[in-house]
C-alpha cells in the first residue's frame, strides 16, 4: 500500500506539471510566450490552483485505480467507479475554452467568453473541488467494502 501511495503522489504531482505545460504550451501557441508569461503573472493564484487540484484529482483516481487492481476490493466497485475518470478530467477544464475558442475561429465568442475570463476559473476551481469530493467518495466507498 504505501508503494500505491507514493504512486499516485507521483502521479498527482506530474498531472498538475503536465497541465501547466499545457497552458504555457497553448497560450504560447496561440499568442506568444509575452501574452503567456502575462496572463500567468495576473492571474497565477488560479492556474496553480487549478493545476494542484487536477494533480489532487489525477493522484485520487490513480490511488483508486490502483486500489481496484491490487484486489483491495471487491468486483463490485469497478463498475460504480466507471464514471470516475469522466468526472476527473472534466472538472478542471472549462477555463480553458478561453484559449481554444480562438483557434477555433469563434473569435467573437473568445471576446466574450474574455470578459468572463475570472469567473471561468472560479467554475474550474468548483469543479475541481467536486471532482476530489467524488473521487474521495469513491475511495471511502472502496475502503468501506474492502474491510
Amino acid at each position: 500500500m504505501p508503494r500505491l501511495i507514493s504512486t499516485s503522489l507521483i502521479t498527482g504531482i506530474a498531472a498538475a506539471l503536465a497541465l501547466l505545460g499545457v497552458y504555457f504550451a497553448a497560450l504560447t501557441l496561440v499568442s506568444g510566450w509575452n501574452f503567456a508569461a502575462g496572463q500567468f503573472a495576473q492571474f497565477w493564484y488560479f492556474i496553480v490552483t487549478l493545476a494542484l487540484g487536477f494533480g489532487v484529482q489525477i493522484g485520487l483516481y490513480a490511488y483508486l485505480k490502483g486500489s481496484l487492481h491490487h484486489g483491495d476490493t471487491s468486483g463490485k466497485m469497478v463498475a460504480v467507479t466507471g464514471t470516475t475518470s469522466t468526472a476527473a478530467m472534466v472538472s478542471c477544464c472549462a477555463h480553458y475554452l478561453v484559449n481554444i475558442l480562438p483557434i477555433l475561429g469563434a473569435t467573437g465568442i473568445a471576446t466574450i467568453a474574455a470578459q468572463y475570463q475570472v469567473k471561468l476559473f472560479w467554475v474550474g476551481i468548483a469543479f475541481n473541488l467536486l471532482g476530489i469530493a467524488f473521487i474521495g467518495r469513491r475511495i471511502m466507498n472502496v475502503k468501506t467494502i474492502a474491510s
